[in-house]
């Protein structure tokens, strides 16, 4: 009875502390973690100690496979140079840095015991620093290079650890045939290619047995109830055989995200990602919350071990500041060589490096691997209340002081109103290739064609209406006038099946299939709007210059300015509202967007012949081909 209330207890903490503190800004891993400590101080509240075990095999695995989940096979390949640079190079020499530090503050500890705390308190946490990063909007680069290093630096990290602790004659969880006493560097470098080919190996493996299954499956619930076996599937036999089990997680799931279109129906793919989105939320907020509940007794261990409790928080920001600085280092070593060899614009580089570097917030990875501290290692109390302390700072100091050393040095991400743009021209490109396919079947039926193609061009039209401003007053799209006025009709629709069935004369099953029906229309219309609103408030920058992408556009690098720049004058004469603005780059003549009623711009094509019209919106610089209907 007692875990089941633990965990219901549990639970109910982890969605009140995150309801109250997400809104206000506050760091949830923070608040939990505040949270847990106080609690850890109220009489009659459990003490909860994990054991290395349910942490190896319980709490990483998850969450290891649910972040590889959301990031991107390509992108990593794209990069995977800096990637492994930073997984690799710079988790070793954090962890040898912080190794020096320990050594020097506390002779008594054994170098390899240093070792392993500096292994515990290298690795940045994925799903800290990329959170900030995509809440601040920094570049995707420095993005996607925080998701792959944060998800292959864990293996390096643990794979030190075990060694490290090996090498202290511990015993170690999944040491993988490491022998106490015998390691040299030699075997050190050694264990690292054994863990990193055994864990691929293993993870390519369990994306063949999963993907042979996924193709056999046809029903959703089996096939999200396979995806919370992965993990597990792909962990412990990795770790049985001497390899990473944390490099085996990510290569499975990375394979299994990157081949999902071929392997899952897009309701399965959807509530995958439901799922697994609520797995995420209640682990990795629970682990907080769950440190946090043994701070006190973390403190009473350290009062009345050899340090005592000072010295120990000394040695911890000693620590803290070590692991500070070692990050920015190493990543402006790396990139001043292209600077210096003229690849790279130095005041870009260092703007760059610097929020790379301030990026490294410590997290959930870090605390779990702390618990796998043996119980007979030399100062566990303390060495666990050190990563506890790097971790809080971490997120402290550089998670809250990020954003303004981004803005400081103008290092930000992609315009919204750039992306909208980008989305708009990428299904533009898919609807006119899935409408050219049904044009082509010899058997298709005219009306039904015209029809599918009319709601193929609302659906393209909603996507360019998030961009520019609106006609005079600012007022709504077309788009979102008919969102608005479905929503309410759906509403409405809904209230009416409640009454239907509180009359009870229609089956549940099938007032439950018209209710999933109006809720999954609802909460596309919904998304639609709430995104279109976010792009349209976004910060206006600087336009920059578009490329060329077909003859037409190439051609037409001086374009006339436009003749007037207050509306649509067509729309005007024809009492006609209009959405967005765009000018004839050869003639000038303004004109309207297909959103628009009128869609002037396109009539203006038609007779005049003239192939460009370029955005005349504030903050854009685009061009449109009508010829050859292509983006530049």
């Amino acid at each position: 009875m007692q875990p089941a209330v633990l965990v219901v207890a549990v639970v109910l903490v982890v969605i009140l502390v995150s309801r109250v503190a997400g809104p206000r800004g506050i760091p949830v891993p923070l608040a939990l973690l505040v949270v847990g400590g106080v609690l850890s101080f109220v009489p009659g509240v459990p003490e909860v100690r994990l054991s290395p075990e349910v942490v190896l095999f319980g709490l990483l695995p998850p969450l290891l496979y649910s972040a590889s989940l959301s990031t991107s096979l390509v992108d990593i390949r794209a990069y995977r140079s800096r990637i492994l640079s930073l997984s690799v190079g710079l988790v070793l020499f954090t962890a040898v840095g912080v190794a020096l530090v320990v050594w020097a503050l506390l002779p008594g500890v054994p170098f390899a015991v240093a070792l392993a705390l500096g292994a515990v308190v290298a690795p940045p946490d994925a799903v800290a620093a990329t959170a900030v990063a995509r809440r601040i909007g920094l570049p995707r680069k420095i993005t996607t290079i925080l998701e792959g290093e944060s998800l292959l630096n864990d293996a390096t990290a643990l794979v030190t650890l075990r060694t490290a602790l090996a090498a202290a004659g511990l015993a170690v969880h999944g040491a993988g045939g490491v022998d106490p006493g015998t390691v040299t560097p030699g075997s050190v470098v050694l264990d690292l290619l054994v863990a990193a080919v055994g864990g691929v190996a293993i993870g390519v493996l369990a994306f063949l047995l999963v993907g042979a299954l996924r193709r056999r499956l046809t029903e959703v619930p089996a096939d999200t109830a396979l995806s919370f076996i992965v993990p597990f599937l792909a962990y412990a036999p990795a770790e049985a055989v001497g390899g990473s089990g944390v490099l085996a997680v990510v290569t499975a799931g990375l394979l299994l995200a990157h081949r999902s279109t071929a392997l899952q129906s897009a309701p399965s793919r959807l509530s995958e990602r439901i799922n697994w989105s609520s797995v995420t939320f209640v682990l990795e907020n629970a682990v907080f919350l769950l440190i946090g509940l043994q701070v006190w007794a973390l403190l009473q261990d350290t009062r009345t071990g050899e340090l005592g409790t000072g010295r120990t928080l000394l040695v911890a920001l000693a620590v803290l500041a070590t692991v500070l600085v070692l990050r920015p280092v190493w990543i402006l070593g790396q990139n001043a060589v292209p600077a210096l060899l003229g690849r790279a614009e130095w005041r870009t580089m260092l703007g760059y490096s610097l929020v790379s570097g301030w990026a490294g917030m410590r997290g959930v990875v870090t605390l779990a691997a702390a618990l796998t501290l043996p119980e007979g290692t030399p100062m566990r109390p303390e060495l666990v209340l050190v990563a506890l302390v790097v971790t809080v700072g971490t997120l402290l100091l550089q998670g809250t002081t990020l954003p303004a050393l981004a803005r400081a040095l103008d290092v930000r991400g992609p315009d919204p109103r750039q992306d909208a743009l980008l989305e708009a021209t990428v299904l533009g490109a898919t609807t006119g290739a899935g409408l050219r396919a049904i044009e082509k079947d010899p058997d298709a039926d005219p009306a039904v064609v015209a029809a599918i193609h009319e709601q193929a061009a609302d659906r393209v039209n909603r996507s360019w209406e998030r961009l520019g401003t609106l006609g005079p007053g600012d007022r709504e799209s077309p788009a979102e006038a008919r969102a608005r006025l479905r929503i309410q009709m759906i509403r409405e629709e809904r209230n009416e099946l409640l009454r239907i069935r509180a009359r009870g004369e229609v089956d549940h099953a099938v007032l439950t299939s018209v209710l999933g029906q109006l809720d999954a229309e609802e909460s596309v219309l919904v998304w639609g709007t709430t995104r279109a609103s976010e792009v349209r408030e976004s910060e206006l920058r600087p336009p920059e210059t578009a490329a060329g992408a077909c003859e037409h556009l190439d051609d037409d690098r001086a374009p006339q300015p436009p003749k007037e720049t207050d509306g649509c004058p067509q729309c005007r004469a024809e009492g006609l509202d209009w959405v967005h603005l765009r000018a004839c780059t050869q003639c000038g003549q303004v004109g309207c967007c297909d959103s628009s009623v009128g869609k002037h711009a396109q009539a203006h094509f038609h007779d005049s012949g003239h192939p460009v019209m370029r955005s005349i919106e504030p903050g854009e610089a685009w061009r449109w081909c009508f010829v050859d209907e292509v983006l530049g």
